[in-house]
């Protein structure tokens, strides 16, 4: 049978949508247009955008916007699943976040999603032995959005970070799939110590605002840490834990607790 030669159309609904809301969006509201217009509609594709967004915010007076950019489409191209994760990351601040109407409201304005994309970058340079860009990148992502995750750290696709303010994720961290947390969250160590330190977060966690996750725990998946609380012991599966130090106070309350994002200690 002879070869044949066809084109297909991709299909990518996320981009698709996005692109959409920002016709829309410029229509709405004129002023933004060329905002729109630069960060949306002038790239053929999510990552293009996305690679122009982290350019623009991380670039400085030490780091050119078109060095960044040059770094982040290397990575977007050598590492098709940074592109996948970010689109799940939209669908869940989407599904997540009731103040989020749009899939184009985390591209353009959340400092949370924005930040943990530039991430991504970042722990890419890691991985490809380039560790001083990599910090480089994590100190432009904490200067700029206010969030401090190590790029050695080793986090999933689907995550919710709202608001974003003052979160920090140690060097040996791991972050599971569909994991929600709100501000002021630590991941962090329990002292000097110069190796596998840090927490580890099951698919599906839900961590409350001002929570602070310690030492070299595993939380289970599908559990609640409740905000302020203090953890440094394991945690079971769709558990809930509150107070300082955090102790068992119920059961998670639904077997999606990072989706629902209830926070009522009652639930369970």
């Amino acid at each position: 049978m002879p070869e044949t030669s066809k084109t297909l159309k991709s299909i990518d609904p996320v981009w698709d949508r996005i692109g959409d809301e920002a016709r829309l969006a410029v229509q709405d509201e004129p002023l933004l247009g060329g905002l729109v217009h630069s960060s949306i509609l002038h790239h053929a594709t999510f990552e293009d955008a996305l690679s122009f967004r982290i350019a623009l915010k991380l670039s400085s007076g030490e780091m050119s916007e078109q060095m960044m950019r040059e770094l982040a489409d290397a990575a977007y191209r050598d590492d098709p699943a940074l592109g996948v994760a970010a689109r799940a990351d939209v669908v869940a601040v989407y599904e997540r976040d009731p103040a989020c109407h749009r899939f184009l409201q985390p591209l353009l304005f959340y400092k949370g999603f924005q930040a943990v994309q530039a991430y991504r970058v970042g722990h890419w340079l890691y991985r490809q032995g380039r560790r001083d860009l990599a910090y480089f990148v994590q100190m432009r992502v904490s200067e700029v959005f206010g969030v401090d995750i190590h790029p050695a750290a080793r986090i999933g696709q689907g995550i919710m970070i709202d608001h974003a303010h003052s979160i920090v994720i140690g060097e040996t961290a791991v972050v599971g799939d569909n994991v929600s947390m709100l501000h002021s969250v630590t991941l962090g160590g329990t002292g000097k110590e110069d190796d596998d330190r840090h927490p580890k977060i099951g698919d599906g966690v839900l961590i409350g605002a001002g929570a602070h996750v310690l030492g070299n725990i595993s939380i289970g998946y599908c559990s609640r840490i409740a905000a302020g609380s203090v953890v440094l012991h394991d945690v079971p599966p769709c558990k809930t834990v509150a107070g300082v130090p955090a102790k068992i106070v119920g059961e998670a309350g639904c077997s999606q607790p990072s989706v629902t994002m209830d926070q009522l200690l009652g639930a369970s």
